[in-house]
């Protein structure tokens, strides 16, 4: 029998679907703008019509160069409608990372906020095959997203019987939709390719997983460059017939005004936002009267913040989520449920995911004992773009390495000890630098910590701890170095303990121990 008629959907179709459906139920909005789903729609219409006539076509790359908005959303969309690849980039790139990307990706276009135009100004004499510059929003130019999106005027023609339409674009669910680029923590980044299917296999993991429903009311907080907050939480939204309020960034004040004013029901923030919150002069329980489920992930949550924010929020369901941007993100999720059974864990891998725990053969390894976390699942990319090497060294062996290194309980747990390019070489012995960080995080000085190593002669790296303190809060280097011992195998207690007023992290709240290691280095006995 020929099932030929049988296809897969694309996430424009899927986006389609759900405007149907939710048609004058509000969609997204941001400072003051308010949108329907059908309004999305005509709006995302007007910006594909317009891309298609400026040339561009299905499979061409567009970079998107701003921070949280409406029209970064519209923008988004419009590339998935004509097949056109988006390419999110990190708003708070220099000039130079920013080149590097746009190079790399072979982007033929980027949007960007005006704020940003110096930036991307300096750099056109070095990009020649840059065929357009526009505005995201707030550009006086008639190449503005914004401008573009507000016309309420009906398209002369639909835009899918328009001759442009039919000429330019085709694409199906295995064509790519985005390159997502690495944090870059440790080396240039890395643009993973993901198409239309793995997206959607991962869209369809999250809201099973995270219990999203058309009630929801998110706060996007987080940047939307960031594959966490669009993959994760927005686009799954949107399929669901969710409300989701937009802002620039998660300030506490402007989150516990909007949690009660919008009355905000689900919230998605790194443990970074979460400590900011908890830690707020401001902050009181009666902010979060209507939030109901509260999640967290992009980098690993300390247990005893964990354990604070559930005792003082007993009403609100934590879920933890793990994943990275070439698996679209989600690789696994810890319930409300599971919280009660292994707090401290990643939880389970999600619907559309294998997960397995292995050695340097890839072997697996027994259940709790450490090794690298592989997966397996249609959600992952389809390679690094024009990067055919670490594409062959991340699949090796017909799994993608993570990078992460954890272990695996006899329930199906997932537990990350640490980056494996995190964990300290001590004498022979490796510390895992989250273990160290957990014991600092409970004394009641310490806001922030972060344990790294520093090269040493004789040990090979010796443990040292950066430390940010409550405020109004004091303590010593000795005092702290004087608490783990009391807490920790002599090979794990800090040989040093560094104070600073902020620890340095990226735009999507990641901590960046480089940084922190070449400020430090030759101070691993001070």
């Amino acid at each position: 029998m020929n099932h030929q008629i049988a296809r897969k959907n694309t996430i424009n179709e899927a986006i389609k679907r759900a405007i149907r459906k939710f048609s004058d139920k509000e969609a997204i909005a941001f400072d003051g703008r308010r949108w329907t789903y059908q309004q999305m729609d005509i709006a995302i219409d007007h910006i594909a019509s317009y891309l298609l006539e400026q040339g561009f076509k299905s499979g061409d790359h567009i970079a998107a160069y701003g921070a949280n908005s409406d029209a970064y959303v519209l923008l988004w969309l419009s590339c998935v409608r004509l097949g056109i690849v988006h390419v999110p980039v990190n708003f708070a790139l220099t000039a130079n990372e920013l080149k590097y990307i746009l190079k790399q990706s072979e982007s033929v276009a980027v949007f960007y906020d005006k704020d940003l135009s110096n930036t991307v100004a300096s750099l056109k004499d070095e990009l020649p095959n840059m065929r357009l510059y526009g505005t995201i929003h707030g550009g006086e130019t008639a190449h503005d997203i914004l401008n573009i999106a507000l016309n309420k005027a009906a398209l002369e023609t639909p835009l899918e019987d328009s001759a442009l339409y039919q000429q330019a674009v085709d694409f199906n669910a295995q064509s790519a939709a985005q390159i997502l680029y690495t944090s870059g923590t440790t080396s240039l980044p890395k643009g993973a390719l993901l198409s239309h299917e793995a997206f959607l296999a991962e869209y369809m993991s999250a809201i099973y997983a995270l219990e999203f429903n058309s009630e929801d009311r998110h706060l996007a907080a987080l940047p939307l460059y960031h594959s966490a907050q669009m993959h994760v939480f927005l686009m799954p939204a949107l399929l669901t017939g969710a409300e989701n309020i937009i802002i620039k960034s998660p300030k506490p004040e402007i989150c516990f005004k909007l949690f009660v004013d919008e009355k905000i029901n689900t919230f998605f923030a790194a443990p970074t936002v979460w400590i900011s919150l908890l830690r707020h002069s401001e902050f009181t329980p009666e902010h979060y009267t209507s939030l109901r489920k509260g999640y967290y992930g992009a980098s690993i949550m300390p247990l005893p913040v964990l354990q604070e924010l559930r005792k003082l929020l007993p009403e609100l369901r934590f879920f933890n989520c793990y994943g990275q941007s070439e698996c679209a993100p989600l690789v696994s999720c810890l319930s409300p449920e599971d919280h009660e059974i292994a707090p401290a864990s990643a939880g389970r891998p999600v619907l559309n995911v294998e997960t397995r725990i292995v050695d340097i053969n890839m072997q697996d390894v027994p259940l709790g004992e450490m090794g690298e976390i592989v997966h397996r699942t249609p959600h992952l990319m389809t390679e690094y773009w024009n990067n055919p090497e670490e594409t062959d060294a991340a699949f090796e062996g017909g799994w993608f390495h993570s990078g992460d290194l954890g272990y695996m309980d006899e329930h199906g747990f997932i537990y990350i000890v640490d980056r494996i390019k995190d964990t300290i070489n001590s004498g022979g012995v490796l510390v895992a630098s989250r273990e160290v960080e957990e014991c600092l995080y409970k004394h009641p000085a310490v806001a922030e910590v972060a344990v790294i190593g520093l090269d040493d002669e004789k040990w090979v790296e010796v443990v040292c701890a950066v430390v940010t303190l409550k405020e109004g809060s004091q303590v010593s280097a000795e005092e702290l170095i004087a608490y783990a011992r009391q807490h920790l195998a002599p090979f794990k207690v800090p040989k040093a303990v560094h104070f600073k007023d902020d620890l340095p992290r990226n735009a999507s709240g990641k901590l960046l121990k480089r940084e922190l290691r070449k400020e430090f280095k030759g101070l691993e006995n001070a």
